[in-house]
């Protein structure tokens, strides 16, 4: 009898472990998304694939008129678009303020319409904020930014996402696949210098 109680005392334990390690399996990953336009978007998606908690950075265009926009389009000017970046990021190991800091100093906030080498509205900086949550928390960072003295002027839009346009595929981890050439694009830009100058060489 003892030996019967075992077993199934056992077979229990088998089959609730199983149990709870497939609902483990099956529960889907927690992820959130952040829209960013930070200039050439190459650059901008090159920089936050490097931050830990980023699952993923997608090249595309965004708040603009223009339905299916294509890069000759925006790159041409008129369509209202700007270059941006849809961050997916885990905010179990990254949270959108976080998210917000390090956009901040990866761009020049302090001109309009432009970054660095790159001129128009196409390549203005804006954060594209998704609900008031993330509204807040940009407007609250652009006051803390602005507070702390070392940006005079702030001219980095914080508007309303509107629909997000990936970009041609070849655009997509271009500093992957090109990587002679984006590093030659990037520096002869001027962007990290720039950035050094806004923000200190230790950022």
């Amino acid at each position: 009898m003892k030996s019967l109680l075992r077993n199934i005392a056992i077979l229990v334990f088998i089959l609730t472990g199983s149990h709870l390690f497939a609902q483990q399996r099956a529960a889907p990953a927690q992820t959130a998304t952040a829209i960013f336009a930070g200039g050439c978007f190459w650059c901008v998606e090159a920089d936050f694939e490097k931050l830990p908690g980023v699952l993923a950075a997608e090249s595309g265009y965004t708040g603009g008129s223009t339905a299916n926009p294509t890069y000759e389009q925006v790159s041409a000017g008129g369509t209202g678009h700007a270059e941006a970046v849809r961050i997916t990021y885990d905010p179990g190991k990254v949270s959108y303020p976080a998210l917000l800091d390090f956009f901040w100093h990866h761009i020049d906030p302090t001109v309009k319409n432009r970054q660095f080498c790159d001129v128009g509205n196409q390549y203005r900086s804006a954060i594209f904020y998704e609900s008031d949550a993330q509204r807040t928390a940009a407007e609250s960072s652009r006051a803390a930014l602005l507070k702390a003295g070392r940006i005079k002027e702030i001219q980095t839009e914080i508007v309303a996402a509107a629909r997000f346009y990936p970009a041609e595929e070849y655009h997509q981890d271009y500093y992957k696949k090109n990587p002679i050439r984006y590093k030659f694009y990037r520096t002869s830009c001027g962007r990290d210098r720039r950035i050094a100058e806004v923000w200190g060489s230790q950022n």
